[in-house]
């Protein structure tokens, strides 16, 4: 049911979606860097756009150069990652993440298809698996966390991802103003970045060989960061640890979303084949054609057992909320169990006899009552020597009552069985 208030509000105006959020949050951070010379992280910002944006480079020198900085203490590297988060979360947006498997046939995606196929996944996965996405590393905020503040919340008590980096560079940043070495090293850091930034800016495209020149500003650049992080170590409780796990958890995140939703359109259609192969075991014709042609012992034994598996459903054998031992009782008494509670009235116990399913009756109808008792008793190997009717008949009674019981029990684990994904 659509809730109709605001809908047709809704309807005309455009959601604007946006990772305005997430950029909002990294400026955040971002202008902890006054540009004093007590912070780097600006500087990083600007040469990392700089490089992207050069017109000059081409795709391989580019890499070369955002890896020979990765790769200077990749935890420093603070704007060259938060830039990769900005980037990641349009690609999002504009639904340039999804893999075109076939790019002159195929319909590039939009967010409104990642949304809905992310949807369908929170439903596919648990009646599938039998779990839910987040186990299967597939719940919204494993496809859109980046978009969904998951850098700005926390489930536990420790602060949000976020809110410690903006912490750890408020520290070094008042550390610097009062620890000159720490000081020389940052400004030499952001020197470093501007250097590279000026000169990648003075590249033309008739420039003559400049790859030495290249190289040589890169490793001018990315040797600073070495000394940086002498420093910053040297600041009481080391923020340094923290600042790798602080990439690790961002860089993490990023490396899951881009997987999950690079191939979601294969990664859906393989799911939804599944749940489309399961219902063609309905079809007894076509379960049977399955159970042949499957070269898979998961699959044939799926197919082989459904029709007993299936038949070994029913709800009232559900045992969610209470324990076993409640819902057999329960089960028993709606069943107008025991149906026959006085083991002295021999004719009902003898009618039961007739009924239990263990008990061949053959010839029974020629028996008096007695003789009925006694046979099921030796059927069922119940002790007969010496013993009066009434004493066979209430130890028959006993076993007869303990066997309903049984049934019951059989039943709720066939149904479990039934109900279990495995």
């Amino acid at each position: 049911m659509t809730v109709s208030k605001g809908l047709s509000s809704l309807a005309n105006s455009n959601p604007n979606f946006s990772n305005q959020g997430l950029e909002n949050a990294i400026n955040d951070i971002k202008a902890v860097d006054k540009d004093d010379g007590h912070q780097f992280i600006l500087s990083q910002f600007l040469l990392d756009t700089a490089i992207h944006d050069n017109t000059v480079l081409t795709t391989s020198q580019k890499n070369d150069v955002l890896d020979a900085i990765k790769n200077a203490q990749p935890h420093l590297q603070i704007g060259r990652y938060l830039n990769d988060v900005i980037r990641h979360t349009n690609t999002i947006l504009d639904g340039t993440i999804v893999f075109l498997a076939n790019p002159d046939t195929e319909d590039t995606a939009d967010f409104l298809e990642i949304l809905q196929t992310v949807q369908s996944i929170q439903t596919l996965i648990p009646n599938l698996y039998g779990v839910t996405a987040a186990e299967k590393s597939r719940s919204v905020n494993d496809h859109l966390g980046t978009l969904n503040n998951i850098f700005l919340e926390t489930t536990d008590s420790t602060a949000p991802v976020f809110t410690r980096l903006k912490e750890i560079m408020e520290l070094i940043d008042a550390t610097s103003r009062t620890t000159s070495a720490l000081n020389l090293a940052i400004t030499n850091a952001a020197a470093g970045n501007l250097n590279l930034r000026t000169f990648l800016n003075g590249l033309v495209a008739d420039s003559t060989d400049f790859q030495q020149s290249l190289d040589n500003m890169v490793n001018l650049c990315t040797n600073k960061y070495a000394t940086l992080n002498t420093r910053i170590s040297e600041i009481p409780g080391d923020p340094t640890t923290d600042l790798v796990a602080i990439r690790e958890e961002i860089t993490v995140q990023v490396a899951l979303e881009n997987s999950n939703l690079s191939r979601i359109r294969t990664y859906v259609q393989s799911v939804a084949d599944y749940q489309s192969y399961v219902a063609l075991a309905e079809d007894d014709q076509l379960r049977k054609l399955m159970t042949r042609i499957s070269q898979t012992p998961a699959w044939i034994s799926y197919f082989e057992n459904y029709a007993e598996n299936f038949n070994s459903l029913n709800p009232v054998y559900t045992t969610v909320g209470s324990d076993k031992d409640s819902v057999i009782d329960a089960i028993y008494t709606n069943s107008g169990l025991p149906d026959v509670r006085d083991s002295l009235d021999i004719k009902s116990v003898a009618a039961k006899a007739k009924r239990d399913s263990r008990i061949d009756t053959a010839g029974f109808d020629s028996l008096t009552v007695e003789q009925i008792i006694n046979k099921a008793c030796e059927q069922l190997s119940i002790n007969t020597t010496n013993r009066t009717v009434y004493a066979q008949s209430e130890s028959l009674l006993n076993n007869m009552n303990k066997h309903d019981r049984d049934e019951i029990a059989r039943k709720l684990d066939l149904n479990e069985s039934a109900n279990t994904l495995d």
